[in-house]
């Protein structure tokens, strides 16, 4: 069974989700791309403070533009709030030090997250964050 209802059992679900008779449009997976590499681009530029507002933003932007682009925007969202809550716990854990390797490593995974969910929008593929729960839908 899924991880996630709805969703296909293998997280390479291509082409169509389930449900639905279509494939998304070029349109639909450039926008994927997008809700992928901006956030991605700002976890860096900002070591990791920014990240959260692309994110936030470019869903508020793009939830309505179609349901790869939503389900996609949704997952770059959840991947920024997980991002969030681990470098909040990442920057208490620097009073023992551990903050302090803990805190790029975060980074770098959200990132690492960010350019797979990138590629694989632009390949048109249904896919999950993997160890990202899923807090907007």
């Amino acid at each position: 069974m899924s991880a996630y209802p709805g969703w296909p059992d293998d997280q390479e679900g291509h082409g169509t989700a389930p449900g639905r008779a279509e494939a998304p449009d070029e349109t639909q997976r450039n926008v994927g791309v997008v809700v992928h590499a901006i956030p991605a681009a700002a976890l860096v530029v900002s070591a990791g403070t920014l990240g959260f507002v692309a994110s936030l933003v470019i869903y508020l932007m793009y939830k309505d533009k179609g349901e790869f682009a939503r389900r996609q925007a949704a997952n770059s969202l959840n991947i920024q709030i997980t991002t969030l809550i681990y470098l909040v716990i990442s920057a208490v854990l620097m009073l023992v030090l551990i903050g302090f390797v803990l805190y790029p490593l975060v980074i770098v995974v959200a990132v690492v997250l960010h350019v797979i969910g990138a590629v694989r929008s632009s390949n048109g593929v249904w896919w999950n964050p993997p160890l990202t729960p899923r807090f907007v839908s």
